[in-house]
């Protein structure tokens, strides 16, 4: 039992914090003086295995979970119509696709994370700001997506013993869930924990399971629905009931809400795209994601719409359907089975987009305690029990209105990682350098006034409308500050682009500007003649963590064989 520590071991754990203490991982690239975390290091070359099928199939498995196919009834549900819903998810998703590949050019190209990258534009210093507002909402939305998946659970075990529907209350109403409902979601957090902690190079077979039960249990379910129901509805007839003005702004405001819950990504893209094999397959992002994401809400408007005919109301969750077909003995095996699907796709989201750069984040802020693993344990008890998901989802709306509108700060984030890469530095960037507290990218102090002062012009004309969304009965604002609010994310985004970009050009900071790109690895694409790090002491070419989750073949499912890309030779 390698990982089980010792009785002295957890004797000096429980007695003394030094005993937490990490061992000193050595690093490629960092001064020998800072504690860092190899990890962190740029991607090996045989490890740069993704491809653009595996950003295909890496898009697949994160949006097909129960989020996406209830996104249209956000839209509905204002007073717009299914005409409206469709080009709202094309042109939301379209928006944050964008800053996606800008962003995500960065990782493909220099292979480093998020936590490293944003050191080039925000300063050594400054960059963990972003870093604890990235890891706040990952670890938020961990417990989320835990709370709403624990009806998986739920659907299952009443599937297999029906009197657990029945199980008697012993909880309060304070306490904002069931025993019944504490029972499913402390199953779902238990049975999702090992997944949590396991490096994807061993999950090959669970995104695998995820990428095709997901799909064909949506599927079946629509067909299932469409044909009871004799036709798709009347959903598709139901007239919009708002017009002019309030129409343009609500539209806003539904694209800036699927826009928003892409956010996060929009920022720590780099942290997935550091092991593209080319730089040119994560473009694939820009028509791919917009199309995977309206084809889930479709099928989500189409089921809906169907569920009124059979059962008499709309049913926007899948789940919800699903408990109607355990009401006979023939539908429980489909119900368990259903819900096993959705499980499934509940938890790879939470893996991909939440738990790994949740604790990517915290390795980087506490590198000489939180190594990933732990990181990826400290993410599960904070985003699973410490902020009471369940209680957020109850009754805690100014909570989740707030943190739903966490995108006002993200935005600019990500608009200034863009422009610094392709406008400011023109691509160029000194990867050694953003290791370095001393280094070029210092700035002042470790910090960049420019991305700075960028930052706040950007978010503050949103934050009277962010107030207002949280408290709109104690909040006077004007009507402009309420409109402009509708669209956020596009506003922060382009605005924060403009003002550094301008800051920047006007007091440029010479010293990080460079006529050439040196880099923390081997260029793994022809033509990438641009110098090596070897002006740094010879630490050259990064070797990363072979035991850590720098190696993420896995998450290449497409593998006919099962095995890795540089197993087979085409690394």
């Amino acid at each position: 039992m390698k990982y089980v520590p010792s009785g002295k071991t957890l004797k000096e754990r429980c007695t003394t914090v030094k005993a937490w203490e990490l061992p000193k991982q050595d690093s490629a690239l960092a001064p020998p003086g800072v504690w860092t975390n190899a990890d962190m290091d740029p991607v090996p070359p045989e490890n740069q295995t993704w491809t653009l099928w595996t950003w295909m199939a890496y898009w697949a498995t994160d949006t097909i979970n129960l989020g996406t196919w209830e996104t249209a009834s956000s839209v509905i549900a204002v007073g717009l119509n299914w005409r409206d819903a469709i080009p709202v998810m094309v042109v939301g998703t379209s928006c944050v696709a964008i800053p996606m590949v800008l962003n995500g050019a960065l990782g493909a190209r220099l292979h480093i994370p998020f936590s490293v990258a944003v050191r080039s534009s925000f300063g050594y210093y400054l960059g963990y700001f972003c870093i604890v507002s990235r890891s706040i909402l990952a670890m938020f939305w961990l417990g989320i997506q835990s709370a709403n998946g624990a009806q998986c659970i739920t659907i299952m075990l009443a599937a297999i013993w029906p009197s657990y529907n029945r199980m008697p209350n012993q909880l309060p109403p304070s306490a904002g869930i069931t025993t019944q409902g504490m029972v499913s979601y402390f199953l779902f957090w238990i049975i999702q924990l090992p997944l949590l902690l396991i490096p994807p190079t061993r999950l090959r077979y669970l995104f695998l399971v995820k990428i095709v039960a997901a799909p064909i249990t949506a599927i079946a379910t629509l067909g299932w629905i469409v044909h009871k129901a004799g036709g798709s509805g009347d959903l598709f007839n139901i007239p919009e009931t708002v017009h002019g003005s309030t129409k343009a702004y609500l539209w806003l405001s539904c694209m800036s809400a699927v826009t928003g819950s892409w956010a996060t990504l929009a920022c720590n893209i780099p942290d997935f795209s550091r092991y593209a094999r080319s730089s040119k397959g994560q473009y694939i992002q820009l028509p791919f994601l917009p199309l995977i994401f309206t084809a889930c809400g479709v099928l989500g408007i189409v089921t809906t719409s169907a569920s009124f005919v059979v059962y008499g109301s709309y049913l926007w969750n899948p789940l919800d359907i699903m408990t109607y077909w355990l009401d006979n003995p023939a539908g429980r095996a489909a119900a368990f089975f259903a819900a096993l699907s959705w499980y499934i796709a509940q938890v790879g989201t939470n893996i991909t987009a939440n738990s790994i750069s949740a604790a990517n984040d915290l390795t980087v802020m506490f590198p000489r305690w939180v190594n990933i693993k732990r990181g990826c344990m400290i993410a599960a008890v904070v985003g699973g029990w410490v902020i009471v998901p369940w209680k957020i989802l109850s009754s805690a709306e100014t909570f989740l209105a707030f943190m739903s509108g966490y995108a006002v700060f993200l935005a600019p984030i990500a608009g200034i990682i863009a422009s610094d890469y392709w406008i400011v530095k023109r691509q160029n960037i000194d990867v050694p350098a953003l290791y370095d507290p001393y280094g070029r990218y210092r700035y002042v102090g470790g910090f960049n006034w420019r991305a700075a002062v960028a930052f706040l012009a950007a978010v503050s004309p949103n934050l009277p409308g962010l107030a207002y969304a949280i408290n709109p009965t104690g909040t006077h604002v004007s009507a402009g500050a309420k409109n402009l609010y509708t669209f956020d994310w596009l506003f922060g985004f382009v605005t924060a682009i403009a003002l550094y970009t301008g800051f920047s050009l006007v007091f440029p900071a010479k010293e990080s500007l460079l006529g050439h790109t040196i880099f923390g690895h081997a260029p793994s694409e022809f033509g990438e003649d641009d110098r090596f790090s070897s002006e740094y002491g010879g630490r050259g070419v990064s070797t990363g963590n072979p035991k850590g989750f720098g190696d993420i073949n896995a998450l290449d499912v497409l593998g006919a064989t099962g095995h890795s890309a540089a197993e087979k030779g085409l690394a």
